[in-house]
């Protein structure tokens, strides 16, 4: 059967889905895929998979897409972080049997993404792109599709989305957000953006952003005539979003937790679900935040939401007719709701913070932090001082350490280079000599293998030359290297 392309590939293989859920981190697992498409959801994606990790780790295969096949997760898309042509396919090859299509992330704005090179930090290299998804339409037997964030420049953007139309690329999701709105300085998405990809190209395209509530969806397709609209934030405050109800938090909860009895994930991933479905809940019960942090089962996680519930339900039985929510909430905080991400100014406000002389914005002030106050600490240090209430923030403390004299990260204190492990190794292997401090030995055990190889001829060992022979200094350093 040929591989169904844009319309027809939305129409017949996706359903012509139009409620999407979105690819996330560690958090569009199967369970709540499963719980979502249970509340309205008609397709979803997998998390971001690292394609060079899953094409070489069988484990990390199984773990995130070969588990337990489940056929209501269908339709269902692999999204693959990828820089590498060949590894972006080989991955996708191991993939296609197991989905309806494969999406190329190029929309992750985050430092990982930066350091590793990937996701929206590819959106300038668009020979690369196209190599990509060239050789992807070509060898996949499903369909390829891609996540963009836009440009600040409208035309520009509509240009990017041509171009990946025309390598390939079967549907276009576009995030109406540039890649440095993030976190705090998210701001708005701009539908004008998607709006004019969507007019430009002929394959099926995806909004993204904006999204907190049905009605927003509805607008979003009136506004920019997208086949679909894709929530992430949204979705986990409230995974019934697309149904048009704000359920009781707990009736979520538990759901979700009965779908991890049957299809098990990390739980680090379940606690984080539970801290979206409880937010507001949790800014009232500061406590029962802390129980959910340090839980370590998934009936330690089941315990604290039934504790959050039950003081739900004592708030609302002493509830005073006519009480409205407080904190300026739409709903009573054990109701599903969207949170809104407070921008720099109001996150500023909210943490006491002010701006400094030169109109810098920090957390705190440095000063207040050094002092080791942990009411003035970030949570996670707070919760390494809990575990070691010795521990000093103080940078002045901090021990100092000497340089590498080749690449900068600190030397062993008794090498004889001045040197870090890696410097050491490269040279002493290139010199034939050792070094003590790091336990490197590449000059005496070349001597012992010249000594056992002429005691076996009966001749006396001649000196030790720099260079040596090569086949025995070859095995000294595989040696070496079983022994590291």
């Amino acid at each position: 059967m040929p591989k169904l392309r844009g319309e027809a590939f939305w129409r017949e293989t996706l359903r012509s889905a139009h409620y999407v859920v979105a690819p996330m981190v560690d958090q569009s697992e199967l369970a709540w895929r499963l719980l979502s498409r249970r509340h309205g959801a008609q397709l979803c994606y997998t998390p971001m998979l690292h394609a060079q990790v899953f094409l070489r780790d069988a484990n990390y295969r199984r773990e995130n897409l070969y588990g337990e096949a489940c056929p209501e997760d269908r339709p269902l898309i692999v999204q693959f972080c990828a820089n590498d042509p060949e590894v972006f396919v080989q991955a996708a090859l191991l993939a296609q049997d197991y989905c309806d299509a494969i999406d190329l992330n190029l929309g992750c704005p985050q430092m990982i993404a930066k350091r590793g090179h990937y996701g929206a930090f590819l959106q300038e290299e668009w020979d690369l792109l196209q190599r990509m998804i060239l050789l992807a339409n070509e060898k996949l037997s499903v369909p390829i599709t891609c996540k963009i964030r836009v440009f600040p420049d409208i035309d520009k953007t509509v240009k990017y989305a041509q171009m990946l139309e025309k390598a390939g690329c079967q549907l276009l999701t576009v995030h109406g957000r540039t890649k440095e709105q993030k976190g705090p300085l998210a701001g708005v998405a701009s539908w004008e953006h998607i709006q004019a990809v969507r007019k430009a190209v002929n394959i099926p395209v995806f909004a993204n952003g904006n999204i907190q509530c049905l009605s927003d969806v509805e607008e979003c397709i009136r506004k920019t005539g997208v086949h679909g609209v894709m929530s992430a934030e949204g979705n986990l405050h409230n995974p019934a979003l697309f149904e048009g109800r704000n359920p009781l938090v707990w009736e979520m909860a538990e759901e979700y937790l009965e779908i991890v009895r049957k299809y098990p994930c990390p739980l680090s991933y379940v606690r984080a679900h539970l801290f979206k479905l409880w937010h507001h809940t949790l800014q009232v019960h500061q406590q029962l935040r802390e129980e959910l942090a340090k839980v370590k089962t998934l009936e330690g996680i089941v315990d604290v939401n039934r504790e959050l519930k039950l003081r739900c339900q004592e708030e609302i039985a002493n509830q005073k007719e006519g009480e409205k929510p407080k904190e300026g909430l739409p709903f009573f905080h054990w109701i599903c709701q969207p949170y809104i991400r407070p921008g720099p100014k109001e996150r500023c406000r909210e943490n006491g913070d002010c701006e400094t002389e030169k109109g810098v914005r920090g957390k705190r002030a440095l000063e207040e932090e050094e002092d080791g106050n942990s009411e003035l600490l970030s949570k996670n240090k707070q919760k390494k001082k809990l575990r070691n209430p010795n521990k000093s923030f103080d940078p002045s403390l901090k021990p100092k350490y000497a340089k590498c004299d080749q690449c900068g990260n600190p030397k062993g204190n008794k090498c004889v280079f001045n040197m870090c492990r890696g410097c050491c190794k490269k040279r002493a292997f290139k010199e034939t000599a050792d070094c003590p401090g790091h336990g490197l030995l590449f000059k005496t055990k070349y001597e012992k293998s010249l000594s056992w190889q002429h005691s076996q001829r009966g001749i006396q060992p001649p000196e030790i030359s720099q260079r040596g022979d090569a086949d025995v200094r070859e095995t000294a350093v595989l040696k070496e290297a079983g022994d590291s």
